[in-house]
């Protein structure tokens, strides 16, 4: 779970708090055709100015947060939601904290109570979220890469016994970074692309299958993430018995 970013953070509690005054910009025209219409005095109208601040400041983010387990209006616009410091989800006590300090640091200092605070904390977290135990987890993660390319049918004998150790490490992340992006590139530069990248890998590979360049490169880049993907699942492998024979010992 990773929490969202101090600029994020502050454009959503933005929209929140342009959603709160919109609320209670409301309110005082409905107010003031009331007044007009003599359907309630000064008095009574002080009182509901100050029942609809505690309201819109209060009460409402505290119902939205609840019921939504944490997504408000501007959370859902920049892709976050408001969960417990060890990953749960948030519910009233946490959202009643929030608000309530709110009032104070978002709302009587024009939020820079919340912004200097948020700048000095690892999880961009306000003075509520400190009191409340909670921070904004980010909602929409970006895709996951394409799978690797396994390696090419015609290349599967050849790669039983291919030697490919020998491939600097910066070569292979060019040709693995190749076979990645080659479906994407234009037709000429990706062959000009493969067959410079071929002639390159071609001294430290052996045998040289007798393909075409680009099925070369995605059979010597499959063998060599295969290979030292199996190196380190023994490696694990090794230290994980070694951890357990220890503690028998012990």
């Amino acid at each position: 779970m990773q929490p969202i970013g101090f600029f994020l953070r502050g454009l959503g509690t933005f929209i929140d708090m342009l959603a709160g005054v919109a609320l209670f910009l409301l309110y005082t025209v409905v107010a003031t055709y009331l007044f007009g219409m003599s359907i309630l005095d000064a008095s009574a109208g002080r009182i509901v100015t100050i029942v609809m601040l505690v309201l819109v400041m209060v009460v409402v983010p505290t119902a939205v947060e609840t019921a939504t387990r944490g997504r408000s209006l501007g959370k859902l616009a920049v892709g976050g939601r408001i969960v417990r410091s060890d990953g749960g989800a948030s519910g009233f006590r946490q959202a009643f904290i929030r608000a309530l300090v709110g009032v104070f640091e978002l709302w009587f200092t024009l939020g820079a109570v919340a912004a200097i605070v948020g700048a000095f904390t690892p999880r961009s977290q306000r003075l509520g979220d400190l009191l409340a135990g909670t921070y904004s987890e980010r909602t929409r993660t970006p895709p996951l890469p394409p799978p690797a390319p396994d390696v090419p049918e015609p290349l599967e004998a050849w790669a039983q016994v291919a030697d490919v150790v020998r491939l600097p490490d910066r070569l292979s992340r060019r040709i693995a970074q190749f076979a990645q992006s080659a479906p994407g590139m234009e037709p000429s530069a990706r062959a000009r692309a493969a067959a410079s990248l071929a002639a390159e890998a071609a001294p430290f590979v052996s045998p040289v299958p007798a393909v075409d360049p680009e099925t070369f490169l995605r059979g010597a880049a499959a063998v060599r993430r295969d290979r030292e993907l199996r190196a380190l699942r023994l490696e694990d492998e090794r230290v994980a018995a070694l951890t357990s024979g220890d503690a028998q010992y012990r």
